[in-house]
């Protein structure tokens, strides 16, 4: 496994759709395995692949509970909302108020091409949503309600 250099907001990679995976190859486990090692190495709670300048429909995350990987993640269902502070690797230093989808549904494939599905809350729902905003080329700066002023602590786990 490698870290990968993670790009940060500017470069174009970041701001357009990301390409579907239509096959899982050697490859792409090899991706997966090192955007996992990247995302731990940054202290982040996940990582999509145009993060690491791969145009593809992959994501990465860990909210506690062990890493997960998903390609191809879409969005099924989404249900009430909540506003929270989010920050992003791709974007260093900056916390900003984003509104998301209180509970939603995925469905993706994971890394063996098995179908998933996942319903999610929480830090959980939240991690899905803003990675899989990153396969769509959209950033929290695109979301921002506002941004945090000051100093913030980062809680263990986030």
């Amino acid at each position: 496994m490698a870290v990968l250099d993670i790009v940060t907001v500017g470069d174009p990679v970041l701001e357009k759709r990301a390409e579907e995976v239509t096959k899982i190859t050697k490859r792409t486990v090899k991706l997966i395995n090192d955007m996992i090692e990247t995302m731990y190495e940054a202290n982040g709670v996940g990582l999509a692949a145009p993060q690491v300048g791969v145009s593809e429909r992959i994501i990465v995350l860990d909210v506690g509970e062990g890493p997960m990987a998903l390609v191809n993640p879409e969005i099924t269902e989404a249900d009430g909302s909540e506003i929270d502070v989010e920050a992003c690797l791709s974007i260093p230093e900056r916390w900003v108020y984003v509104k998301r989808a209180q509970t939603i549904t995925v469905e993706a494939r994971n890394e063996k091409g098995k179908p998933v599905r996942i319903e999610a809350e929480g830090m959980l729902a939240r991690a899905l949503q803003h990675e899989i905003d990153h396969l769509d080329g959209v950033l929290i700066l695109d979301r921002m309600l506002g941004e945090v002023e000051g100093e913030v602590v980062q809680e263990a786990g986030e």
